[in-house]
Formats: C-alpha cells, sequence, structure tokens
C-alpha cells in the first residue's frame, strides 16, 4: 500500500486514514522517530504493560554494566 503525505510550512505530517487504521493508531499516542539511511522509521512508543515478559528467557550471566566501560 502506498500511501502519501506532504509536510505543512509547521513541519507536521497528517497520518492517511488507512495507515492509521492498518496500524490502530490513536490520537495522542507517543512515537518515536529513528533515522535510517535517508529516510525515518516511525515507531508507536510502547506503553509499560506491553513490555512485560520481553526479557523472559534471556541469560543474566555475563552482561555487561558500567565496570565494563572505560
Amino acid at each position: 500500500m502506498a500511501a502519501t503525505a506532504t509536510l505543512s510550512n509547521k513541519f507536521q505530517i497528517s497520518i492517511p486514514k488507512a495507515i492509521r487504521e492498518m496500524q490502530h493508531w490513536q490520537a495522542g499516542q507517543e512515537f518515536v522517530f529513528i533515522p535510517k539511511g535517508s529516510g525515518v522509521l516511525v515507531v508507536p512508543v510502547p506503553e509499560l504493560n506491553q513490555l512485560a515478559g520481553i526479557a523472559r528467557g534471556a541469560n543474566p550471566e555475563n552482561y555487561r554494566d558500567h565496570g565494563d566501560r572505560y
């Protein structure tokens, strides 16, 4: 699906309705902008409850901490 938007003179972009509905994005939702080559990824910031269990099964040994840094 190709959808386009135009940057306004106030540097705002309206996300096309089809994209908002497909992604289930809502007004007031927070996003992060990640530079990627000559473009930018727009990714919703997850809520804290969505992160529960994200590291389940991770090996806690041999991790880096502040003592590893120069």
